[in-house]
Formats: C-alpha cells, structure tokens, sequence
C-alpha cells in the first residue's frame, strides 16, 4: 500500500512540475509568443476558393457563393445589393470592431484579405481568409474560411464567428444604406 501511495505522490510531483515550468514558460514569454513557440507563426497562409477542401479535423469553417469553392460550404454567402467596393468597406469596418484580429495580407488586385483573430482567453490564432467578388447588376458576394491553428475540434467557433461576422455585416450595410440617403 506504501508503494502506491509513493507512486501516486512522484506522479503528482511531475505533474507539478511540468505545470509550474509550462507557467514560467508563458510568464517569462507570454501567451502568444507561447503558442508561436509551440505551433509556429499564428497565420496560416493563403488559400484559393477555388480549391479549398475543409479539413479532416472539425475546427474549420467555410461560407461560400454557390457555386464558386471546390467544397461544399457550412453555409452558401449571401448577395449583397452593393457594388464590391461597398460590401468591402463595411466588412473591414465590422472587422474593425472586433477584438484581438489583425490583418496579416490583403491583395486588391483579387480582391481578398486574410486575418487572425485570438481567443480571448488563452490567446489560440484562427486564420481567416475572406475573397470578394463583384457580381452583375452592381451587387456583390464573398467567400469566407476560418480555420484554427490548434486543436482537432472547435466546438463551432469557427462556424460561429463567420455566422457573427456576416450577421454584423448585414447590419453595417444598413447602416451605410441609410446614410447614403
């Protein structure tokens, strides 16, 4: 019985330990240069819409236009009653008003942009890439994907900050509407 009870007091005492020095590690480091020492630089790099195959692991997301991405979408993108530039403004101004996102690539040639944006409690990078496109009759759409840098699962809140994102924009675009007036 000594014996276990000796067991179980070195294995709480590794335990411990390796938790004490991860706590240092973040303390002398902080938590985001933890997590890039960890898993590397926070942004994932480009994608194409065009190709684009969600993950095996459950912690991406993807809106898209029908019709328009390799994969099938979470969810198909609306159509906006706005010219590409306009549907633009507003989602870097709904962008603007989030926390911990900052963006790491734009290209206006495509158009597209990528961001990461941090939990807020422990710092974890998502990417998120989001491509515009212009569409006849001065209307236009966007491709949205949100994958997270660690974990095999999410939980949805990939899934759920797109869904927040695009629920924001609809409302920023009223707004820009009813100022135009």
């Amino acid at each position: 019985m000594k014996r276990i009870a000796d067991i179980f007091v070195a294995g709480v005492l590794i335990v411990g330990v390796a938790l004490a020095a991860a706590a240092a590690v973040v303390l002398v480091y902080g938590r985001e240069e933890t997590l890039r020492l960890i898993g590397g630089e926070a942004d994932l790099g480009p994608i194409s819409f065009d190709t684009v195959q969600q993950r095996w692991r459950w912690n991406d997301a993807l809106v898209c236009p029908a019709n328009r991405c390799a994969s099938d979408s979470d969810k198909v993108a609306p159509i906006y009653p706005v010219p590409v530039l306009a549907l633009r403004t507003a989602f870097g101004r709904v962008i603007g008003r989030e926390r911990h996102v900052n963006l790491v690539d734009t290209d206006d040639l495509v158009p597209a942009e990528r961001y990461v944006q941090r939990s807020e409690l422990m710092r974890f990078p998502d990417t998120i890439a989001v491509r515009f496109y212009a569409l006849p009759e001065g209307r236009a759409t966007l491709a949205l994907y949100s994958r997270s840098q660690f974990g095999l699962i999410d939980f949805g809140a990939n899934r759920r900050r797109l869904e927040r994102w695009l629920h924001k924009l609809e409302r920023e675009l009223t707004v820009m509407q009813a100022d135009a007036r």
